[in-house]
């Protein structure tokens, strides 16, 4: 096993001035589960690429170990890696495409059988070693994949998006079978993915990239209770985090609309000149409580209720204008990125059309700088 490290790892694309990944830094400890995420564009593939020799890095190094392998051919890095499409030879068994890599590497014919025995039981795959990819189904393949990668025995497994071409059922099931054999097997792993419900359930750690660039590296705990910027806050959690921009007055409160809220006077003398008097403000929809109509409680004219069984999601406007949504430009994707979203018990919703009043709990706000973007003190 391994650790590896970017050091500045910059990719800039023939005909392109702005660097797909821009001076990455990342240090993955021996045996970690490192997730990277983002929106499509932001480098995490090409980062992922870069580490398997499959990109070239313009400036900067990468190291597996002690080894700088920045300009070292892919097939003498010691990686294995696990791609979106499966990769399986058709016309191949299961057996022969998890140890085609170790045939063609010249590893004899009992220790090839050995390992794929092995692996086929740690995948559940003995009983279809003799199949042919084509008899099998979309999870199955993909446990193929993994377990060619596993009988290699690399010092660092990279899987790049691997679950996306399964169905939203299977999707969950085999996330929690890869998660729990990387655990088993302790291989460095470097995963990349789009989806941040994926990134908050398997990784030890999430690194998040926006334009190429490192917004921010942790476990997914803190991620999520204390995201370093709004784009981070936007993009980590489902569904996202409310934002909206506020006015901050001398009184110590801020106001949007009708919406009025506390802010912290170490928050407050953070701003800067160039913030104008406003601040970016946010909370989770399970931060909000529903409360009697009162001056310092947010009104919400509901739109639409999703009565989830075990959870409810109100979604409404905010009452007297104001632009509160979900996410800001971190999804501009989201269909409900205009809308603030309160999570509340099941069936416990008024109906649609009805305004309802709520406040930010205890340590559920949190504060950006208007012109950065970035933290601000609670």
């Amino acid at each position: 096993m391994a650790t590896v490290t970017f050091e500045n790892a910059t990719r800039i694309y023939p005909g392109n001035d702005t660097p797909s990944v821009d001076k990455l830094n990342l240090e993955i400890a021996d045996g970690e589960f490192l997730v990277l995420v983002g929106p499509s564009g932001c480098g995490k593939s090409t980062s992922l690429r870069m580490l398997a020799g499959l990109e070239d890095v313009n400036s900067g190094r990468i190291l597996i170990g002690d080894r700088d392998v920045t300009d070292v051919q892919p097939k003498n890095r010691d990686i294995a890696m696990v791609f979106q499409n499966y990769a399986l030879y058709p016309h191949m068994s299961v057996r022969d495409n998890m140890g085609f890599a170790l045939k063609i590497a010249g590893v004899p014919k009992e220790e090839i059988n050995k390992r794929v025995e092995e692996a086929a039981a740690i995948l559940d795959l003995t009983q279809y070693l003799d199949r042919k990819p084509k008899a099998l189904s979309g999870g199955q393949r993909q446990r193929v994949a993994m377990g060619r990668a596993i009988v290699r025995k690399p010092q660092v497994f990279l899987m790049d998006e691997p679950l996306s071409n399964l169905d939203a059922k299977l999707r969950v099931q085999t996330r929690t079978q890869i998660a729990a054999l990387q655990r088993e097997l302790g291989v460095t792993t470097v995963y990349v993915t789009h989806d941040q419900t994926e990134a908050l359930t398997m990784g030890d750690r999430i690194a998040v990239l926006k334009d190429g660039i490192l917004q921010q590296c942790d476990s997914p705990r803190v991620m999520y209770d204390r995201p370093a910027n709004e784009f981070v806050a936007g993009f980590i959690g489902s569904p996202a985090m409310n934002m909206g921009t506020f006015e901050v007055h001398e009184d110590g409160t801020a106001t949007l609309g009708k919406a009025k809220v506390r802010v912290s006077e170490a928050a407050r003398a953070a701003m800067v000149p160039e913030d104008g008097g406003k601040m970016v403000i946010g909370f989770r929809p399970e931060a909000l409580e529903v409360v009697e109509a009162s001056e310092d409680a947010i009104p919400v004219k509901l739109t639409l209720v999703e009565e989830l069984g075990s959870d409810s999601f109100m979604y409404g406007h905010l009452v007297g204008g104001g632009s509160l949504g979900s996410g800001t430009d971190a999804n501009p994707d989201d269909s409900a990125s205009d809308l603030i979203i309160i999570r509340t018990a099941p069936r416990t919703a008024p109906p649609i059309g009805e305004t309802v009043y709520v406040r930010i709990k205890e340590g559920g706000q949190h504060n950006f700088s208007k012109s950065t973007g970035m933290r601000l003190p609670d």
